[in-house]
């Protein structure tokens, strides 16, 4: 007898009195090296085999884990494990810290806890991932639970069910956020989309109790199912109008706090969906949702003491915050067909004549006898002032990656998990196109500059009648160009780095400019209004909005460039920065002034190869980076990054010119158009192409009836207006005859002629209210528009009387406490 069906055995005869360690032997034995994905699945199979066999192994499994759950506090594994807390960053650091010292106590009644003691090793999130998923599935279906032990599953539902109100009530809360009211003003016309979510998260919830029987802990089947799709329906709408916040982000900016905002309200829309999923009729998406819920608890389990994930987390964060907002007028790097080609090439061409001017500055600098931090400081000036002049004139610098090139890799990849892979073909198109691009802005700035730096040291030598460098100086140029015997492309690197660090300068301050409303404040500066004339100040407040991303990141990157060799003398570390533009310059300066006894050939190729890999180097660091934030945001996984990898090298074997010229065909990809430019819709669109209007309003989607039967028998051939306007044409006569008849139908006691569609869907205040507590979250239970059977709405006094009423509690009775679940083994 193998040891997989022995265990089974013992789960099967004590699944009356569940016990975790059985249960981690089990675990234990199916668990293997998470490079063994054979064997795993082996394994996995090995156990399915043995519950197909033994149909009573699977009813005792499926019943000795559903027991032992329900011994612990479950609410929290559905609303909050796997959803991004709102705590802040240090805070959290600060907590972990100290665990590290003085561990923390564990919540003993947590699930969380159960399943961190059952998976207690680092490698057992990768050994789960490596199952297949059909395998999953076949598991999942033969977990089935007998008729007798359907109390547990009524009981597990009914926790399930708890926990989609509260999702629901919190979506509404960050949905009608004060934060984000004021952010996007334009969520007041959408704000009926989360309250009319949570109406029918309440109807939908209490039809499913009601259908199921489930407050009696049994489950049974009815015979007409309970759809969810009213609410899967208004989850859809919520995240549309997410989907249409985040394409205004771009006018409007974000902070690190909405941003954590609008992502707890992806996540808590995603959930919310897997939830109804769970106890839907829906079998396949029933199966998927459990494994999904399983994973997530998995994951948070192995992870809730890790500091490293915190600041993964946490970086991600900021990923998305920086993918979120692209430079609306600054640099664009990505051209997909011949005219943007061009257009980047005379851009490019423009900064390499100015940066030839840089170069030379900057060698004469060094003649001036300065203490280190003046070097640094007139260097930083020479670069900074440059790289700022090179864009007020629409010119650009070769490899610079800015929070455009990541805002647009980002926008290729959704947010579905399950659509990542199918992207991914796309977004190895657009890598192709940015490199592309980059080429040609390399060709741009060294076909200009090394001419350039030509021209002005043979002019410095005919007007001076000396060489503006000496042979030493020039010899030193050529030598710090050198890939084998200086270190160059280490140095290269560092620069990269900085390339990659500006462009998320620029989209900080462009996201800063937009958030602040930065040109409206300046336009109100009561000393420039005294200054300025109105038109150029608007001006001067347009600009300083549109611009100050593209300044601020040109000018720190100059900055960067300027102290790192400083910085490095004050420290003893041996680094600098070698970028290709200037390294070209030089390179025309250091062969135009070496002495004749050192030039040969093989200095000459040297130096060639050593600025061409110095601009590789350059581009691979910045971009790789660049790639890496904007996946990171979309949380694409190290075998994704391999499969793109992969299809990369495979276009350049097939296709290498798309690598250097433009291809006969652009591409198309999302969000982005022929120049390199974002594409910004202010509205979502539904799949049916309709957009959602500005005075959007949702109605109701369920077939509920909205009054009781009672009231409606009185009403039938009455003519129906609404609290909610959905009809903008209604005249001011109109409106006045609506609020007359609510008035004279809140001073009398009688039907009013008109029948009034309430919020809340005809709940009354005094019957809702006459509904007592229970360790359940009911609402209006009584109320018969749940009911086909009953005509008449239940009275507090009749529940009060009844024993079976009293035994679920009032307002005045405690909450019966929860069993004391095991201890688990230290």
């Amino acid at each position: 007898m193998s040891e997989i069906k022995h265990i089974l055995q013992q789960i099967t005869a004590l699944s009356d009195v569940p016990d975790p360690a059985v249960l981690k032997r089990l675990i234990d034995e199916l668990r293997v090296s998470d490079k063994e994905p054979t064997l795993a699945n082996q394994n996995i199979q090995e156990l399915i085999d043995i519950l197909r066999q033994h149909p009573e192994y699977a009813d005792g499994l499926s019943s000795f884990v559903l027991k032992l759950i329900i011994e612990y506090r479950q609410i929290a594994l559905y609303t909050d494990t796997g959803i991004m807390s709102d705590q802040g960053f240090f805070n959290s650091l600060r907590r972990l810290i100290g665990h590290r010292f003085l561990p923390l106590l564990p919540q003993e009644d947590s699930v969380v806890e159960l399943v961190g003691y059952l998976f207690d090793k680092r490698s057992d999130e990768r050994w789960l991932a490596n199952i297949k998923k059909d395998k999953w599935d076949e598991l999942v279906e033969l977990l089935k639970v007998d008729e007798q032990h359907l109390n547990l599953v009524a009981t597990a539902k009914n926790s399930i069910l708890n926990a989609i109100i509260i999702l629901s009530y919190r979506i509404s809360g960050i949905g009608l956020h004060p934060d984000l009211m004021e952010f996007y003003p334009q969520m007041l016309n959408y704000s009926a989309s989360f309250v009319a979510q949570n109406q029918e998260a309440v109807l939908y919830v209490n039809q499913y109790r009601e259908a199921h029987e489930l407050d009696t802990l049994t489950d049974i089947t009815p015979e007409k199912a309970v759809d969810p799709a009213p609410l899967l329906v208004m989850i859809e709408q919520c995240e549309d109008i997410v989907a249409t916040i985040r394409k205004r982000i771009y006018k409007t900016g974000i902070s690190i706090r909405l941003t954590n905002m609008m992502l707890r309200l992806d996540q808590s829309l995603q959930r919310m969906r897997i939830l109804t999923e769970l106890v839907a009729d829906n079998y396949d998406k029933r199966d998927q949702a459990l494994i999904e819920l399983i994973q997530a608890l998995i994951t948070t389990a192995s992870r809730r003491y890790s500091i490293g994930y915190l600041i993964d987390n946490n970086t991600k964060l900021l990923s998305r915050k920086v993918t979120e907002n692209a430079s609306r007028v600054g640099e664009h790097y990505i051209s997909t067909d011949k005219s943007g080609y061009q257009k980047m090439f005379k851009k490019a061409s423009i900064g390499g004549f100015i940066i030839a001017f840089m170069a030379t500055l900057k060698i004469l600098a060094y003649n001036l006898a300065l203490a280190p931090m003046g070097r640094a400081f007139v260097n930083s000036m020479i670069y900074g002032l440059g790289f700022v002049f090179i864009h007020i004139v629409h010119g650009t610098v070769a490899t610079k990656q800015p929070a455009m090139t990541a805002a647009a890799i980002a926008s290729t990849i959704s947010d579905g998990s399950g659509k990542k892979s199918h992207q991914l073909n796309k977004l190895s198109e657009l890598v192709v196109d940015i490199l592309r691009t980059q080429f040609v802005a390399i060709m741009g700035n060294i076909m200009l500059a090394i001419p350039v730096a030509l021209i002005i040291s043979f002019a410095w030598l005919q007007y001076t009648g000396a060489p503006m460098i000496n042979t030493d100086k020039a010899a030193h140029l050529l030598h710090d160009l050198d890939p084998f015997h200086s270190l160059a492309l280490p140095h290269a690197a560092i620069a990269g780095v900085y390339l990659f660090l500006s462009g998320l300068i620029a989209g900080y301050y462009d996201n800063l400019a937009v958030y602040n409303q930065i040109g409206a404040r300046i336009q109100r500066h009561k000393l420039l209004q005294y200054l300025l004339p109105k038109a150029w100040l608007q001006r001067l407040g347009g600009f300083i909005e549109a611009n100050l991303g593209a300044i601020m990141g040109n000018f720190l990157f100059g900055v960067f460039l300027g102290s790192t060799a400083t910085i490095g003398y004050l420290f003893g570390l041996p680094i600098d920065i070698r970028h290709i533009a200037f390294a070209s310059a030089n390179l025309a300066h250091g062969l135009f002034n070496i002495s004749a006894n050192q030039w040969d050939w093989q200095i000459v190729f040297i130096s060639i190869l050593g600025v061409a890999l110095i601009g590789m180097v350059n581009l691979m660091v910045s971009f790789s980076l660049a790639l890496f934030v904007a996946l990171r945001s979309k949380e694409v996984k190290f075998m994704e990054w391999s499969r793109l990898t992969k299809q990369l090298f495979s276009h350049m074997l097939t296709h290498p010119s798309d690598f250097f010229w433009p291809r006969d065909k652009p591409m198309k990809y999302a969000r982005i158009d022929s120049q390199g430019h974002m594409i910004f819709d202010d509205t979502s669109t539904h799949k049916g192409g309709e957009t959602i209007p500005n005075n959007y309003v949702v109605r109701r989607l369920s077939d509920v009836k909205i009054l009781p039967k009672s009231k409606q028998k009185s009403m039938q051939n009455e003519q129906a207006i609404t609290d909610i306007d959905y009809d903008n044409n209604i005249s001011n006569a109109d409106t006045d005859a609506v609020l007359k008849s609510r008035e004279t139908h809140s001073t009398t006691n009688h039907i009013s002629t008109k029948k009034t569609i309430e919020l809340d869907d005809g709940l009354i205040d005094e019957e809702l209210n006459s509904v007592p507590y229970s360790s359940d979250i009911q609402y209006d239970k009584a109320h018969n528009a749940f009911t086909e059977g009953n005509e008449a709405i239940a009275h507090p006094e009749s529940d009060n009387s009844n024993p079976e009423n009293k035994a679920a509690g009032d307002a005045k009775t405690s909450l019966p406490k929860p069993k004391k679940p095991p201890n688990l083994p230290s």
